[in-house]
Protein backbone atom coordinates (compact mmCIF):
# COMPACT_ATOMS: atom_id res chain seq x y z
CA UNK A 1 0.00 0.00 0.00
CA UNK A 2 1.36 3.41 -0.96
CA UNK A 3 2.06 6.11 1.61
CA UNK A 4 -0.46 8.45 -0.03
CA UNK A 5 -3.22 5.88 0.39
CA UNK A 6 -2.39 5.38 4.06
CA UNK A 7 -2.36 9.14 4.53
CA UNK A 8 -5.81 9.49 2.98
CA UNK A 9 -7.22 6.76 5.21
CA UNK A 10 -5.75 8.40 8.32
CA UNK A 11 -7.22 11.78 7.32
CA UNK A 12 -10.60 10.18 6.75
CA UNK A 13 -10.54 8.48 10.16
CA UNK A 14 -9.57 11.71 11.92
CA UNK A 15 -12.39 13.63 10.20
CA UNK A 16 -14.97 11.08 11.27
CA UNK A 17 -13.64 11.01 14.83
CA UNK A 18 -14.00 14.79 14.96
CA UNK A 19 -17.77 14.38 14.69
CA UNK A 20 -18.52 14.39 11.00
CA UNK A 21 -20.11 11.25 9.58
CA UNK A 22 -19.25 12.53 6.10
CA UNK A 23 -16.22 14.54 5.07
CA UNK A 24 -17.21 17.82 3.47
CA UNK A 25 -15.11 20.07 1.26
CA UNK A 26 -14.02 23.21 3.06
CA UNK A 27 -15.20 25.47 0.28
CA UNK A 28 -17.56 25.21 -2.66
CA UNK A 29 -16.35 26.92 -5.82
CA UNK A 30 -18.15 26.55 -9.12
CA UNK A 31 -15.70 26.00 -11.99
CA UNK A 32 -16.65 25.32 -15.57
CA UNK A 33 -14.61 23.01 -17.74
CA UNK A 34 -13.83 25.71 -20.33
CA UNK A 35 -12.28 27.85 -17.56
CA UNK A 36 -9.87 25.06 -16.63
CA UNK A 37 -9.01 24.57 -20.29
CA UNK A 38 -8.26 28.28 -20.67
CA UNK A 39 -6.09 28.26 -17.52
CA UNK A 40 -4.07 25.36 -18.87
CA UNK A 41 -3.60 27.14 -22.17
CA UNK A 42 -2.30 30.30 -20.42
CA UNK A 43 0.02 28.22 -18.22
CA UNK A 44 2.02 27.35 -21.32
CA UNK A 45 2.56 31.03 -22.15
CA UNK A 46 3.58 32.35 -18.73
CA UNK A 47 2.90 32.47 -14.97
CA UNK A 48 -0.68 32.33 -13.72
CA UNK A 49 -2.47 34.97 -11.71
CA UNK A 50 -3.74 34.56 -8.15
CA UNK A 51 -7.34 34.04 -9.26
CA UNK A 52 -6.32 31.30 -11.67
CA UNK A 53 -4.21 29.57 -9.03
CA UNK A 54 -7.18 29.67 -6.64
CA UNK A 55 -9.37 27.99 -9.23
CA UNK A 56 -6.81 25.25 -9.85
CA UNK A 57 -6.47 24.75 -6.10
CA UNK A 58 -10.27 24.43 -5.78
CA UNK A 59 -10.27 21.82 -8.55
CA UNK A 60 -7.54 19.86 -6.75
CA UNK A 61 -9.41 20.05 -3.44
CA UNK A 62 -12.50 18.69 -5.14
CA UNK A 63 -10.50 15.83 -6.64
CA UNK A 64 -9.00 15.00 -3.24
CA UNK A 65 -12.43 15.09 -1.61
CA UNK A 66 -13.88 12.73 -4.22
CA UNK A 67 -10.93 10.38 -3.79
CA UNK A 68 -11.50 10.19 -0.03
CA UNK A 69 -15.22 9.59 -0.46
CA UNK A 70 -14.70 6.92 -3.08
CA UNK A 71 -12.24 5.08 -0.86
CA UNK A 72 -14.59 5.34 2.12
CA UNK A 73 -17.59 4.16 0.13
CA UNK A 74 -15.64 2.02 -2.30
CA UNK A 75 -17.25 -1.22 -1.12
CA UNK A 76 -20.79 0.03 -1.71
CA UNK A 77 -19.93 1.56 -5.09
CA UNK A 78 -18.13 -1.58 -6.14
CA UNK A 79 -21.13 -3.68 -5.16
CA UNK A 80 -23.52 -1.37 -7.01
CA UNK A 81 -21.33 -1.47 -10.11
CA UNK A 82 -21.34 -5.28 -10.07
CA UNK A 83 -25.13 -5.29 -9.66
CA UNK A 84 -25.56 -3.01 -12.66
CA UNK A 85 -22.87 -4.21 -15.02
CA UNK A 86 -21.51 -7.56 -13.81
CA UNK A 87 -19.77 -9.83 -13.27
CA UNK A 88 -22.75 -12.12 -12.88
CA UNK A 89 -20.97 -14.32 -10.31
CA UNK A 90 -18.44 -13.87 -7.50
CA UNK A 91 -16.08 -16.55 -8.75
CA UNK A 92 -12.45 -15.68 -8.22
CA UNK A 93 -11.79 -15.80 -11.95
CA UNK A 94 -14.58 -13.28 -12.62
CA UNK A 95 -13.59 -10.94 -9.77
CA UNK A 96 -9.82 -10.68 -10.09
CA UNK A 97 -9.05 -12.29 -13.45
CA UNK A 98 -5.63 -13.86 -13.96
CA UNK A 99 -3.34 -11.49 -12.09
CA UNK A 100 0.22 -12.42 -11.21
CA UNK A 101 2.92 -10.88 -9.08
CA UNK A 102 4.16 -11.28 -5.57
CA UNK A 103 0.70 -11.39 -4.06
CA UNK A 104 -0.64 -13.89 -6.57
CA UNK A 105 -2.18 -17.26 -5.87
CA UNK A 106 -0.53 -19.64 -3.46
CA UNK A 107 1.31 -22.57 -5.02
CA UNK A 108 -0.88 -25.44 -6.05
CA UNK A 109 -0.92 -28.32 -3.62
CA UNK A 110 -1.08 -32.07 -4.01
CA UNK A 111 -4.60 -33.38 -3.54
CA UNK A 112 -3.73 -36.99 -2.71
CA UNK A 113 -5.47 -38.30 0.39
CA UNK A 114 -3.27 -39.10 3.43
CA UNK A 115 -4.14 -42.59 4.63
CA UNK A 116 -4.46 -42.97 8.42
CA UNK A 117 -2.02 -45.27 10.16
CA UNK A 118 -3.00 -47.99 12.59
CA UNK A 119 -2.99 -45.52 15.48
CA UNK A 120 -5.15 -43.03 13.56
CA UNK A 121 -2.34 -40.57 12.71
CA UNK A 122 -1.88 -39.74 9.03
CA UNK A 123 1.06 -41.45 7.35
CA UNK A 124 3.62 -39.60 5.22
CA UNK A 125 2.17 -38.87 1.82
CA UNK A 126 3.45 -40.34 -1.41
CA UNK A 127 3.69 -38.20 -4.48
CA UNK A 128 0.70 -38.71 -6.73
CA UNK A 129 0.72 -38.53 -10.47
CA UNK A 130 -1.18 -35.88 -12.35
CA UNK A 131 -3.62 -38.51 -13.54
CA UNK A 132 -4.73 -39.14 -9.94
CA UNK A 133 -5.72 -35.52 -9.37
CA UNK A 134 -9.05 -34.35 -10.82
CA UNK A 135 -8.94 -31.20 -12.87
CA UNK A 136 -10.89 -28.93 -10.55
CA UNK A 137 -8.66 -25.88 -10.98
CA UNK A 138 -10.80 -22.98 -12.17
CA UNK A 139 -7.69 -21.36 -13.63
CA UNK A 140 -7.31 -24.07 -16.25
CA UNK A 141 -6.85 -22.53 -19.67
CA UNK A 142 -8.73 -25.34 -21.36
CA UNK A 143 -12.23 -24.05 -22.16
CA UNK A 144 -15.26 -26.05 -21.14
CA UNK A 145 -17.15 -27.81 -23.89
CA UNK A 146 -20.47 -26.14 -24.52
CA UNK A 147 -23.55 -28.32 -24.31
CA UNK A 148 -26.28 -28.48 -26.91
CA UNK A 149 -28.97 -27.37 -24.45
CA UNK A 150 -31.21 -30.40 -24.97
CA UNK A 151 -32.39 -32.89 -22.39
CA UNK A 152 -32.09 -36.62 -23.15
CA UNK A 153 -35.18 -38.77 -23.18
CA UNK A 154 -34.08 -40.34 -19.89
CA UNK A 155 -34.47 -36.94 -18.19
CA UNK A 156 -38.26 -37.03 -18.71
CA UNK A 157 -38.92 -39.24 -15.70
CA UNK A 158 -42.52 -38.06 -15.37
CA UNK A 159 -43.41 -38.62 -19.02
CA UNK A 160 -45.87 -41.24 -20.19
CA UNK A 161 -44.10 -44.16 -21.90
CA UNK A 162 -45.73 -45.65 -25.01
CA UNK A 163 -44.33 -48.85 -26.50
CA UNK A 164 -44.55 -48.74 -30.30
CA UNK A 165 -43.90 -52.12 -32.05
CA UNK A 166 -42.65 -52.28 -35.61
CA UNK A 167 -45.49 -52.05 -38.07
CA UNK A 168 -44.50 -55.12 -40.13
CA UNK A 169 -41.60 -57.00 -38.51
CA UNK A 170 -41.42 -59.17 -35.41
CA UNK A 171 -38.60 -60.69 -33.40
CA UNK A 172 -36.75 -63.58 -35.13
CA UNK A 173 -38.47 -63.12 -38.49
CA UNK A 174 -36.61 -63.30 -41.79
CA UNK A 175 -34.81 -60.13 -42.89
CA UNK A 176 -36.72 -58.46 -45.74
CA UNK A 177 -33.48 -56.89 -47.02
CA UNK A 178 -31.10 -59.86 -47.47
CA UNK A 179 -33.71 -62.67 -47.26
CA UNK A 180 -31.17 -64.89 -45.44
CA UNK A 181 -30.76 -63.57 -41.89
CA UNK A 182 -33.18 -63.02 -39.03
CA UNK A 183 -34.07 -59.77 -37.28
CA UNK A 184 -33.79 -59.46 -33.50
CA UNK A 185 -34.97 -56.77 -31.07
CA UNK A 186 -32.21 -54.18 -30.64
CA UNK A 187 -32.13 -52.53 -27.20
CA UNK A 188 -32.57 -49.77 -26.34
CA UNK A 189 -35.45 -48.67 -28.55
CA UNK A 190 -35.29 -45.49 -30.58
CA UNK A 191 -36.92 -42.69 -28.62
CA UNK A 192 -38.99 -39.70 -29.68
CA UNK A 193 -39.98 -36.97 -27.20
CA UNK A 194 -43.14 -34.98 -27.86
CA UNK A 195 -44.16 -32.25 -25.40
CA UNK A 196 -47.67 -30.81 -25.38
CA UNK A 197 -49.12 -27.94 -23.42
CA UNK A 198 -52.14 -27.84 -21.15
CA UNK A 199 -53.64 -25.76 -18.39
CA UNK A 200 -52.07 -26.14 -14.91
CA UNK A 201 -55.45 -27.36 -13.70
CA UNK A 202 -57.79 -29.31 -15.96
CA UNK A 203 -61.52 -29.72 -15.45
CA UNK A 204 -64.01 -32.34 -16.55
CA UNK A 205 -67.75 -31.64 -16.70
CA UNK A 206 -69.78 -34.82 -16.25
CA UNK A 207 -73.19 -34.42 -17.87
CA UNK A 208 -75.36 -36.86 -15.97
CA UNK A 209 -78.43 -37.85 -17.93
CA UNK A 210 -81.74 -37.20 -16.18
CA UNK A 211 -85.08 -38.86 -16.86
CA UNK A 212 -88.44 -37.67 -15.58
CA UNK A 213 -91.65 -39.61 -15.28
CA UNK A 214 -94.50 -37.84 -17.09
CA UNK A 215 -97.00 -39.25 -14.66
CA UNK A 216 -95.51 -38.97 -11.14
CA UNK A 217 -92.83 -36.42 -11.93
CA UNK A 218 -90.00 -38.45 -10.36
CA UNK A 219 -86.57 -37.54 -11.73
CA UNK A 220 -83.91 -40.24 -12.22
CA UNK A 221 -80.28 -39.04 -12.53
CA UNK A 222 -77.41 -41.17 -13.80
CA UNK A 223 -74.72 -42.13 -11.28
CA UNK A 224 -71.29 -40.52 -11.62
CA UNK A 225 -68.55 -42.83 -12.93
CA UNK A 226 -66.45 -44.71 -10.39
CA UNK A 227 -63.58 -42.73 -8.95
CA UNK A 228 -65.06 -39.29 -9.60
CA UNK A 229 -65.50 -38.56 -5.90
CA UNK A 230 -67.65 -35.98 -4.17
CA UNK A 231 -65.14 -33.11 -3.92
CA UNK A 232 -64.96 -30.50 -6.68
CA UNK A 233 -61.19 -29.98 -6.14
CA UNK A 234 -59.41 -33.29 -5.62
CA UNK A 235 -55.94 -34.01 -4.19
CA UNK A 236 -54.19 -33.28 -7.47
CA UNK A 237 -55.79 -29.84 -7.75
CA UNK A 238 -54.80 -28.69 -4.25
CA UNK A 239 -51.31 -30.14 -4.69
CA UNK A 240 -50.79 -28.31 -7.98
CA UNK A 241 -52.05 -25.00 -6.58
CA UNK A 242 -49.74 -25.31 -3.56
CA UNK A 243 -46.79 -26.27 -5.75
CA UNK A 244 -47.32 -23.31 -8.09
CA UNK A 245 -47.85 -20.84 -5.26
CA UNK A 246 -45.32 -21.91 -2.63
CA UNK A 247 -42.92 -23.87 -4.81
CA UNK A 248 -42.70 -21.65 -7.91
CA UNK A 249 -43.84 -18.29 -6.50
CA UNK A 250 -46.87 -17.87 -8.80
CA UNK A 251 -49.28 -15.43 -7.10
CA UNK A 252 -52.97 -16.20 -6.81
CA UNK A 253 -54.05 -13.48 -9.22
CA UNK A 254 -51.66 -14.61 -11.98
CA UNK A 255 -52.84 -18.18 -11.76
CA UNK A 256 -56.42 -16.88 -11.83
CA UNK A 257 -55.75 -15.00 -15.09
CA UNK A 258 -53.94 -17.98 -16.59
CA UNK A 259 -56.77 -20.36 -15.79
CA UNK A 260 -59.35 -17.87 -17.07
CA UNK A 261 -57.55 -17.84 -20.42
CA UNK A 262 -57.90 -21.62 -20.63
CA UNK A 263 -61.63 -21.43 -19.92
CA UNK A 264 -61.29 -23.06 -16.50
CA UNK A 265 -61.98 -20.29 -13.95
CA UNK A 266 -60.16 -20.48 -10.63
CA UNK A 267 -60.70 -17.37 -8.45
CA UNK A 268 -57.90 -16.32 -6.13
CA UNK A 269 -60.15 -16.65 -3.08
CA UNK A 270 -60.97 -20.23 -4.09
CA UNK A 271 -57.29 -21.08 -4.45
CA UNK A 272 -56.63 -19.95 -0.89
CA UNK A 273 -59.56 -21.95 0.47
CA UNK A 274 -58.38 -25.09 -1.32
CA UNK A 275 -54.80 -24.95 0.02
CA UNK A 276 -55.95 -23.84 3.49
CA UNK A 277 -58.19 -26.90 3.79
CA UNK A 278 -55.53 -29.20 2.32
CA UNK A 279 -52.89 -27.92 4.78
CA UNK A 280 -54.64 -29.69 7.65
CA UNK A 281 -53.78 -33.04 6.07
CA UNK A 282 -50.07 -32.19 6.09
CA UNK A 283 -49.82 -31.20 9.76
CA UNK A 284 -48.50 -34.60 10.86
CA UNK A 285 -45.71 -34.60 8.26
CA UNK A 286 -44.75 -31.01 9.06
CA UNK A 287 -44.53 -31.80 12.78
CA UNK A 288 -42.41 -34.86 12.04
CA UNK A 289 -40.04 -32.79 9.91
CA UNK A 290 -39.57 -30.39 12.82
CA UNK A 291 -39.02 -33.28 15.23
CA UNK A 292 -36.38 -34.91 13.05
CA UNK A 293 -34.69 -31.60 12.24
CA UNK A 294 -34.23 -30.94 15.96
CA UNK A 295 -32.05 -34.07 16.16
CA UNK A 296 -29.91 -33.12 13.17
CA UNK A 297 -26.12 -33.29 13.26
CA UNK A 298 -25.64 -30.03 11.31
CA UNK A 299 -28.01 -27.05 11.48
CA UNK A 300 -27.85 -24.12 9.03
CA UNK A 301 -29.90 -21.01 9.82
CA UNK A 302 -30.48 -17.47 8.58
CA UNK A 303 -33.46 -15.18 8.02
CA UNK A 304 -34.85 -12.61 5.63
CA UNK A 305 -37.41 -9.86 6.08
CA UNK A 306 -41.07 -10.59 5.41
CA UNK A 307 -44.31 -8.62 5.54
CA UNK A 308 -47.49 -9.74 7.31
CA UNK A 309 -50.34 -7.25 7.06
CA UNK A 310 -51.88 -8.43 10.31
CA UNK A 311 -48.75 -7.29 12.16
CA UNK A 312 -48.83 -3.83 10.60
CA UNK A 313 -51.49 -2.86 13.15
CA UNK A 314 -49.85 -1.92 16.50
CA UNK A 315 -52.97 -2.92 18.44
CA UNK A 316 -53.02 -6.33 16.83
CA UNK A 317 -49.34 -6.74 17.69
CA UNK A 318 -50.09 -6.11 21.36
CA UNK A 319 -52.90 -8.67 21.30
CA UNK A 320 -50.62 -11.33 19.85
CA UNK A 321 -47.69 -10.48 22.13
CA UNK A 322 -49.28 -11.73 25.33
CA UNK A 323 -45.92 -12.28 27.07
CA UNK A 324 -44.39 -8.97 26.04
CA UNK A 325 -41.46 -10.69 24.30
CA UNK A 326 -41.66 -8.43 21.24
CA UNK A 327 -42.29 -5.09 22.87
CA UNK A 328 -40.64 -2.37 20.80
CA UNK A 329 -39.88 -4.77 17.94
CA UNK A 330 -41.37 -3.88 14.56
CA UNK A 331 -39.61 -6.32 12.23
CA UNK A 332 -41.10 -9.48 10.73
CA UNK A 333 -38.88 -12.26 9.42
CA UNK A 334 -38.92 -15.59 7.66
CA UNK A 335 -36.27 -17.84 9.16
CA UNK A 336 -34.78 -20.67 7.16
CA UNK A 337 -33.34 -23.69 8.93
CA UNK A 338 -31.75 -26.65 7.15
CA UNK A 339 -30.96 -29.72 9.22
CA UNK A 340 -28.77 -32.58 8.04
CA UNK A 341 -29.73 -35.83 9.77
CA UNK A 342 -28.44 -39.24 8.70
CA UNK A 343 -27.51 -37.97 5.22
CA UNK A 344 -31.00 -36.48 4.74
CA UNK A 345 -31.64 -32.74 4.52
CA UNK A 346 -34.72 -31.10 6.05
CA UNK A 347 -35.73 -27.53 5.18
CA UNK A 348 -37.92 -25.51 7.56
CA UNK A 349 -39.48 -22.06 7.12
CA UNK A 350 -40.78 -20.07 10.08
CA UNK A 351 -42.41 -16.63 9.68
CA UNK A 352 -43.06 -14.22 12.52
CA UNK A 353 -41.44 -11.67 14.78
CA UNK A 354 -38.70 -13.99 16.00
CA UNK A 355 -35.17 -13.89 14.62
CA UNK A 356 -33.38 -16.95 13.25
CA UNK A 357 -31.59 -17.56 16.56
CA UNK A 358 -34.84 -17.47 18.54
CA UNK A 359 -36.47 -19.94 16.14
CA UNK A 360 -33.42 -22.17 16.41
CA UNK A 361 -33.78 -22.04 20.19
CA UNK A 362 -37.37 -23.28 19.89
CA UNK A 363 -36.20 -26.08 17.59
CA UNK A 364 -33.38 -27.18 19.88
CA UNK A 365 -35.83 -27.32 22.79
CA UNK A 366 -37.25 -30.45 21.11
CA UNK A 367 -33.83 -32.06 20.68
CA UNK A 368 -33.08 -35.38 22.35
CA UNK A 369 -31.19 -34.53 25.55
CA UNK A 370 -28.83 -37.49 25.07
CA UNK A 371 -27.49 -36.15 21.78
CA UNK A 372 -24.31 -34.11 21.67
CA UNK A 373 -24.29 -30.46 20.63
CA UNK A 374 -24.96 -29.99 16.90
CA UNK A 375 -22.83 -28.07 14.45
CA UNK A 376 -24.43 -24.70 13.66
CA UNK A 377 -23.56 -22.88 10.44
CA UNK A 378 -24.54 -19.22 10.08
CA UNK A 379 -23.12 -15.84 9.17
CA UNK A 380 -21.65 -13.32 11.62
CA UNK A 381 -24.94 -11.80 12.86
CA UNK A 382 -25.44 -12.29 16.59
CA UNK A 383 -29.19 -12.72 16.18
CA UNK A 384 -28.57 -16.08 14.48
CA UNK A 385 -27.28 -17.64 17.71
CA UNK A 386 -29.51 -19.57 20.14
CA UNK A 387 -29.45 -18.12 23.65
CA UNK A 388 -30.18 -21.19 25.74
CA UNK A 389 -28.36 -23.99 23.93
CA UNK A 390 -24.73 -24.76 23.14
CA UNK A 391 -23.74 -25.42 19.53
CA UNK A 392 -20.44 -25.98 17.73
CA UNK A 393 -20.38 -22.67 15.89
CA UNK A 394 -19.19 -22.57 12.28
CA UNK A 395 -19.11 -19.29 10.38
CA UNK A 396 -19.75 -18.84 6.67
CA UNK A 397 -16.60 -18.52 4.55
CA UNK A 398 -18.64 -17.16 1.65
CA UNK A 399 -19.63 -14.14 3.76
CA UNK A 400 -16.07 -13.40 4.86
CA UNK A 401 -14.88 -13.84 1.28
CA UNK A 402 -17.46 -11.35 0.00
CA UNK A 403 -16.01 -8.60 2.19
CA UNK A 404 -12.77 -8.86 0.22
CA UNK A 405 -14.62 -8.85 -3.10
CA UNK A 406 -16.19 -5.52 -2.15
CA UNK A 407 -12.76 -3.84 -1.93
CA UNK A 408 -11.12 -5.53 -4.92
CA UNK A 409 -10.97 -2.34 -7.00
CA UNK A 410 -8.88 -0.57 -4.33
CA UNK A 411 -6.61 -3.50 -3.36
CA UNK A 412 -6.46 -5.84 -6.38
CA UNK A 413 -3.23 -7.68 -5.49
CA UNK A 414 -4.08 -8.24 -1.83
CA UNK A 415 -7.64 -9.38 -2.63
CA UNK A 416 -6.33 -11.68 -5.34
CA UNK A 417 -4.07 -13.41 -2.81
CA UNK A 418 -6.92 -13.94 -0.33
CA UNK A 419 -9.45 -15.13 -2.92
CA UNK A 420 -7.06 -17.59 -4.51
CA UNK A 421 -6.19 -19.07 -1.12
CA UNK A 422 -9.88 -19.52 -0.25
CA UNK A 423 -10.52 -20.88 -3.76
CA UNK A 424 -7.93 -23.60 -3.22
CA UNK A 425 -9.70 -24.61 0.01
CA UNK A 426 -12.95 -24.94 -1.93
CA UNK A 427 -11.15 -26.97 -4.61
CA UNK A 428 -9.94 -29.33 -1.91
CA UNK A 429 -13.50 -29.67 -0.63
CA UNK A 430 -14.70 -30.42 -4.16
CA UNK A 431 -12.10 -33.20 -4.40
CA UNK A 432 -13.35 -34.63 -1.10
CA UNK A 433 -16.93 -34.68 -2.41
CA UNK A 434 -15.85 -36.18 -5.72
CA UNK A 435 -14.12 -39.01 -3.88
CA UNK A 436 -17.15 -39.54 -1.58
CA UNK A 437 -14.99 -39.25 1.52
CA UNK A 438 -16.54 -39.84 4.92
CA UNK A 439 -16.75 -36.98 7.40
CA UNK A 440 -13.58 -38.13 9.20
CA UNK A 441 -11.68 -38.68 5.95
CA UNK A 442 -12.74 -35.25 4.70
CA UNK A 443 -11.44 -33.63 7.90
CA UNK A 444 -8.09 -35.42 7.56
CA UNK A 445 -7.89 -34.36 3.93
CA UNK A 446 -8.49 -30.71 4.83
CA UNK A 447 -5.99 -30.90 7.67
CA UNK A 448 -3.34 -32.05 5.23
CA UNK A 449 -4.20 -29.82 2.28
CA UNK A 450 -6.14 -26.78 3.51
CA UNK A 451 -4.66 -26.17 6.95
CA UNK A 452 -1.22 -25.07 5.61
CA UNK A 453 -2.91 -22.66 3.20
CA UNK A 454 -5.04 -21.09 5.91
CA UNK A 455 -2.16 -20.86 8.37
CA UNK A 456 -0.17 -19.05 5.72
CA UNK A 457 -3.09 -16.71 5.10
CA UNK A 458 -3.41 -15.97 8.83
CA UNK A 459 0.30 -15.16 9.04
CA UNK A 460 -0.09 -12.90 6.01
CA UNK A 461 -2.94 -11.06 7.78
CA UNK A 462 -0.77 -10.40 10.84
CA UNK A 463 2.09 -9.27 8.61
CA UNK A 464 -0.11 -6.63 6.98
CA UNK A 465 -0.94 -5.12 10.37
CA UNK A 466 2.43 -5.59 12.08
CA UNK A 467 4.37 -4.01 9.23
CA UNK A 468 1.72 -1.33 8.78
CA UNK A 469 1.16 -2.15 5.14
CA UNK A 470 -2.57 -1.40 5.52
CA UNK A 471 -4.72 0.67 7.84
CA UNK A 472 -6.55 -1.48 10.44
CA UNK A 473 -9.64 0.75 10.20
CA UNK A 474 -9.57 0.96 6.41
CA UNK A 475 -11.81 -1.04 4.09
CA UNK A 476 -9.32 -3.86 3.57
CA UNK A 477 -8.36 -3.78 7.24
CA UNK A 478 -12.01 -4.23 8.21
CA UNK A 479 -12.33 -7.26 5.93
CA UNK A 480 -9.21 -8.82 7.47
CA UNK A 481 -10.38 -7.97 11.01
CA UNK A 482 -13.72 -9.71 10.39
CA UNK A 483 -12.00 -12.87 9.19
CA UNK A 484 -9.47 -12.97 12.03
CA UNK A 485 -12.18 -12.27 14.62
CA UNK A 486 -14.17 -15.31 13.48
CA UNK A 487 -11.14 -17.42 12.55
CA UNK A 488 -11.92 -20.39 14.82
CA UNK A 489 -15.52 -20.59 13.59
CA UNK A 490 -14.48 -20.14 9.94
CA UNK A 491 -12.01 -23.04 10.20
CA UNK A 492 -14.15 -25.44 12.26
CA UNK A 493 -14.09 -27.91 9.35
CA UNK A 494 -10.39 -28.50 10.16
CA UNK A 495 -11.23 -29.81 13.64
CA UNK A 496 -14.78 -31.20 13.59
CA UNK A 497 -15.90 -33.91 11.14
CA UNK A 498 -18.84 -32.84 8.97
CA UNK A 499 -18.52 -29.09 9.56
CA UNK A 500 -19.46 -27.24 6.34
CA UNK A 501 -17.54 -24.43 4.68
CA UNK A 502 -20.39 -22.00 4.18
CA UNK A 503 -24.08 -21.29 4.69
CA UNK A 504 -24.98 -21.43 0.99
CA UNK A 505 -27.42 -24.29 1.52
CA UNK A 506 -29.59 -22.14 3.80
CA UNK A 507 -29.18 -19.10 1.55
CA UNK A 508 -30.59 -21.11 -1.35
CA UNK A 509 -33.70 -22.25 0.47
CA UNK A 510 -34.41 -18.69 1.63
CA UNK A 511 -34.79 -17.78 -2.04
CA UNK A 512 -38.23 -19.38 -1.90
CA UNK A 513 -39.31 -16.92 0.77
CA UNK A 514 -37.67 -14.05 -1.13
CA UNK A 515 -39.47 -15.12 -4.31
CA UNK A 516 -42.78 -15.07 -2.44
CA UNK A 517 -41.97 -11.60 -1.11
CA UNK A 518 -41.18 -10.32 -4.60
CA UNK A 519 -44.25 -11.74 -6.32
CA UNK A 520 -46.98 -11.79 -3.66
CA UNK A 521 -45.47 -8.91 -1.60
CA UNK A 522 -46.90 -10.07 1.74
CA UNK A 523 -48.95 -12.52 3.79
CA UNK A 524 -52.31 -11.21 4.90
CA UNK A 525 -52.44 -12.99 8.26
CA UNK A 526 -50.20 -15.08 10.47
CA UNK A 527 -52.37 -18.08 9.61
CA UNK A 528 -51.62 -17.47 5.93
CA UNK A 529 -47.92 -17.30 6.81
CA UNK A 530 -48.20 -20.58 8.71
CA UNK A 531 -49.78 -22.29 5.68
CA UNK A 532 -47.02 -20.89 3.49
CA UNK A 533 -44.30 -22.10 5.89
CA UNK A 534 -45.84 -25.58 5.97
CA UNK A 535 -45.99 -25.98 2.20
CA UNK A 536 -42.57 -24.40 1.59
CA UNK A 537 -41.00 -26.71 4.18
CA UNK A 538 -42.51 -29.86 2.70
CA UNK A 539 -41.93 -28.84 -0.93
CA UNK A 540 -38.31 -27.83 -0.49
CA UNK A 541 -37.48 -30.86 1.67
CA UNK A 542 -38.88 -33.03 -1.12
CA UNK A 543 -36.77 -31.11 -3.65
CA UNK A 544 -33.65 -31.68 -1.56
CA UNK A 545 -34.51 -35.40 -1.55
CA UNK A 546 -34.70 -35.24 -5.38
CA UNK A 547 -38.14 -36.83 -5.70
CA UNK A 548 -41.23 -35.93 -7.71
CA UNK A 549 -42.72 -33.23 -5.46
CA UNK A 550 -46.18 -33.26 -7.05
CA UNK A 551 -46.58 -37.03 -6.64
CA UNK A 552 -45.40 -36.75 -3.04
CA UNK A 553 -47.96 -34.05 -2.17
CA UNK A 554 -50.74 -36.08 -3.78
CA UNK A 555 -49.72 -39.26 -1.95
CA UNK A 556 -49.73 -37.50 1.44
CA UNK A 557 -53.27 -36.27 0.87
CA UNK A 558 -54.69 -39.50 -0.50
CA UNK A 559 -53.31 -41.48 2.45
CA UNK A 560 -53.52 -38.80 5.13
CA UNK A 561 -55.07 -41.19 7.66
CA UNK A 562 -52.13 -43.59 7.40
CA UNK A 563 -49.74 -40.60 7.42
CA UNK A 564 -51.23 -39.40 10.70
CA UNK A 565 -50.73 -42.84 12.26
CA UNK A 566 -47.03 -43.08 11.33
CA UNK A 567 -45.65 -39.82 9.83
CA UNK A 568 -42.03 -41.01 10.13
CA UNK A 569 -42.77 -43.62 7.43
CA UNK A 570 -43.91 -40.88 5.05
CA UNK A 571 -40.82 -38.72 4.84
CA UNK A 572 -39.72 -37.74 1.30
CA UNK A 573 -36.85 -40.26 1.34
CA UNK A 574 -38.88 -43.31 2.45
CA UNK A 575 -42.55 -42.73 1.52
CA UNK A 576 -42.23 -44.92 -1.58
CA UNK A 577 -41.85 -47.96 0.69
CA UNK A 578 -45.08 -47.07 2.49
CA UNK A 579 -46.86 -46.74 -0.85
CA UNK A 580 -45.51 -50.10 -1.98
CA UNK A 581 -46.86 -51.77 1.15
CA UNK A 582 -50.33 -50.30 0.50
CA UNK A 583 -50.22 -51.54 -3.09
CA UNK A 584 -49.17 -55.04 -2.02
CA UNK A 585 -51.89 -55.27 0.63
CA UNK A 586 -54.54 -54.14 -1.88
CA UNK A 587 -53.44 -56.62 -4.57
CA UNK A 588 -55.67 -59.72 -4.93
CA UNK A 589 -54.17 -62.92 -3.56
Amino acid sequence: MTSSRRKLERQQRKQRAAGGSRAQPSKVTEIELRELQAILARAKAGPLGDAEVDKLKAAMDTLAFLTRELEAKGASIQRLRRMLFGPSTEKTRQVVGSKGGAAAAPPSVDTSLPMPAADGAPQPEAASSAADVPTTDSRSSEPKRKGHGRNPAAAYTGAERVNVPHESLHDKEACPECQRGKVYVLPPPAQLVRVRGMAPLLATVYELERLRCNLCGEVFTAQAPDGVGSEKYDETASSMIALLKYGSGLPWNRLERLQQGFGIPLPASTQWEVVRDAARRYDAVYSELIHQAADGQVLYNDDTTMKVLELEDPERRKELDTDGDFEGRTGVFTSGIVATKDQHQIALFITGQKHAGENLTDLLAQRDAELSAPIQMCDGLSRNLPDEFVTLLARCNAHSRRKFIDVESSFPDEVHHVLETVAQVYRNDAVAKQRSLSADERMLFHQAKSAPLLEGLKSWFHEQFDQRKIEPNGSLGSAIAYMTKHWDALTLFLRVPGAPLDNNLCERILKKAILHRKTALFYKTLNGARVGDLFMSIIHTAELAKINVFEYLVALQRHHERVTEDPAAWMPWNYSSALAQITESAAPT
